[in-house]
């Protein structure tokens, strides 16, 4: 006798339509993969540079922002431009510029609003030692402001102070911390 004669007779039934049905399942799984990869839109960029520098004039024609990256596409479908490591060079024509980096940047359109994502670094070039992070910043480049609801860490050579949300007027150069501020400070050494 073999082994398949020593098996219960609903055993022979329910084995073959055990394996139907799983079949059935897996070839449905791959039917689901299908169109789904067929629902995904392939972005196309219509140009893009590597290794770039960018200068933007101002209404006058002088400079008012220089941007280095890594790597800027522009899409057509939406209109919008990313930028790979992202450097903004904001020049204030009385020389206190700002330089904000980061690994993402992101616009749409002529540029009005940038958003700038992952490791975001403002600082100035005249003054490296204060820097402030966070994750996320918007730059609105009508207003010359820059913006954020995230978590901000700003460091100077005596301390660190917190906030959740920071907006900041590149103008007038000056920054207001929304909430939950608190901060360490040393007082500077005694000369």
């Amino acid at each position: 006798m073999n082994a398949i004669s020593k098996i219960p007779f609903i055993a022979k039934i329910l084995l073959p339509l055990l394996a139907i049905i799983s079949i059935w399942l897996l070839s449905g799984e791959n039917d689901k993969k299908d169109s789904e990869q067929e629902n995904e839109q392939v972005r196309t960029s219509d140009y893009s540079m590597t290794n770039f520098t960018l200068t933007v004039m101002d209404d006058s024609g002088t400079p008012s922002r220089v941007i280095t990256g890594k790597k800027m596409s522009h899409y057509p479908d939406n209109d919008s431009t990313e930028i790979i490591s992202p450097v903004a060079h904001v020049i204030d024509q009385e020389k206190d510029n700002w330089v904000l980096s980061a690994n993402k940047g992101k616009t749409q359109g002529k540029g009005e609003e940038i958003t700038l994502t992952g490791n975001v670094i403002i600082t100035r070039p005249d003054n490296n030692e204060i820097e402030l992070r966070t994750e996320k910043l918007i730059l609105d480049t009508l207003h010359n402001t820059a913006y954020t609801d995230l978590a901000v860490n700003m460091k100077s050579p005596y301390g660190d102070t917190d906030s959740v949300g920071l907006h900041a007027s590149l103008k007038d150069k000056m920054i207001n911390l929304h909430s939950r501020v608190k901060g360490h400070y040393n007082a500077p050494p005694s000369q």
